[in-house]
Order: structure tokens, then C-alpha cells, then sequence
């Protein structure tokens, strides 16, 4: 089986692409691409396929059908930059591996994820998860920004105090909000990747995880371009 090699995917490793006001995500490594997923099929398909159209017919027919397990064949590595309450939704994910920053061993850097102005909106009163599509008004919003900033600022300096003070880092991380960036790398196969992806690029999805996943998306797009075309035919369509 031949090494899987993408052009795309190798102009952009270890690029930063920014997500939100301070996070960014970077694809670290890559394991196979489009070519990796055809092989993985002809083991159970048979030789056939050769041509790029064929290639491409075969990938399509394997997502149409939901014939998914070639797909897993393939390994992306991504080191991401993210706010803490963006993290806690994405571990819902279950299906990829993570190595985070410990607050335990490392200071924490001063981080802090600040919404703009336009995306400070109030409580959906039909949609207990999420806020209204409509934001407040410019004044109130920036009042709300304004304090949001001051009390990360105060966290962070009691934060800063008790490690001056010889208080613990798991202890003094504990005044940290949930808006404090945090990195991982996280590690996910395509097949797991494209349900991670339909979840969150969906329009009920927070919009701070749905910045990162359509980032992540356009990164994927360079690893297997194919798969991500009848991904999107398939079941992008189907939201």
C-alpha cells in the first residue's frame, strides 16, 4: 500500500489559521488522504477502481451508502487553541484522542475569549440551549463586553496572587472562568471527523464551535478533498 502524500495538506502544516479573537487551529500531521480511503475499499471491493473519476465514483458511492469504515483509515492531528466552555462542548465527541495544557504543571497564560458586540444576545425563550438570533442593543452590548473583560482581568489577577502567594496551580486555576484558553492537539480519523463536522457546523450549534469546525473543515478539505466533496453532496445537505 502506497504512502498517501497531498500537496495541499503539505503547503499548510504547522500553519496557524486564527479562529475567534485569540484561538487558531494548526493540522500537525495527517495519516492517508483520498487515495488511502479507495484502498482501504479495494481490499473489500476488489482492485477496480484506477482513474481519478473512478476514485471519485467510489467515494461517493462509499458515503452515499454509509459504507464508512474505509474512511477511518485516515488520521488527522490538529493542535487547537480554544476557550475552555468551547472545549467542554467538543469532548462530547468521544470518538478522537486529546492531550491538553495542564493547569497542574503550567501556569495558565491571560486568555480570555471576548464575544463581539453583534454576538451578545439574550436567552431564547424557545431554545434552552441557546440565545436569540437577534442581539442587543449596541449599548447594552458593550456594557456587557466591558464587564466581561473587567472580571476576567480581576480572575486572572487573584489567579496570579495566590501562585505568587505558593498556593498550588490546581488550586489557584479554580477562579478561572470558563473563558480562559485553553490548547490541545486532537487527534480524530475522517469517518468520526465528518460526524464531528455535521454536528457542529450545524446553524443549532453555539457559534464559537461552529467557527472552529468550519475551519477544521477547510483544513480537511487539503487532506481529502474527494471525501469531503460527498461529504458535503451527502450529508451536509441533509441538515
Amino acid at each position: 500500500m502506497a504512502h498517501c502524500i497531498s500537496d495541499e495538506a503539505e503547503d499548510i502544516l504547522d500553519k496557524e489559521f486564527p479562529v475567534l479573537d485569540k484561538g487558531f487551529i494548526r493540522l500537525v500531521d495527517y495519516l492517508g488522504g483520498d487515495n488511502r480511503v479507495v484502498q482501504a475499499a479495494r481490499v473489500s471491493y476488489g482492485a477496480g477502481t484506477h482513474t481519478y473519476r473512478e476514485e471519485a465514483a467510489l467515494i461517493d458511492h462509499l458515503l452515499r451508502n454509509r459504507h464508512t469504515s474505509p474512511f477511518e483509515q485516515v488520521v488527522l492531528t490538529f493542535h487547537i487553541k480554544l476557550p475552555i466552555f468551547v472545549a467542554r462542548q467538543w469532548v462530547r465527541h468521544r470518538t478522537a484522542r486529546v492531550n491538553e495544557i495542564s493547569g497542574r504543571y503550567t501556569c495558565l497564560k491571560d486568555e480570555f475569549y471576548v464575544p463581539a458586540v453583534e454576538d451578545i444576545a439574550l436567552q431564547s425563550t424557545n431554545n434552552k440551549q441557546g440565545c436569540t438570533e437577534q442581539p442587543v442593543d449596541s449599548e447594552m452590548a458593550e456594557i456587557i463586553q466591558q464587564t466581561l473583560i473587567e472580571e476576567q482581568q480581576r480572575a486572572y489577577a487573584v489567579y496570579t496572587a495566590l501562585i505568587k502567594q505558593g498556593i498550588a496551580r490546581e488550586i489557584a486555576r479554580i477562579i478561572l472562568p470558563v473563558s480562559v484558553y485553553t490548547e490541545w492537539y486532537w487527534q480524530i480519523d475522517l469517518h468520526n471527523l465528518f460526524h464531528f463536522l455535521q454536528l457542529r457546523l450545524d446553524k443549532h450549534a453555539q457559534k464559537e464551535i461552529r467557527a472552529y469546525a468550519s475551519v477544521i473543515f477547510s483544513i480537511t478539505r487539503k487532506v481529502a478533498p474527494l471525501s469531503c466533496k460527498s461529504f458535503e453532496r451527502h450529508i451536509l445537505k441533509e441538515r
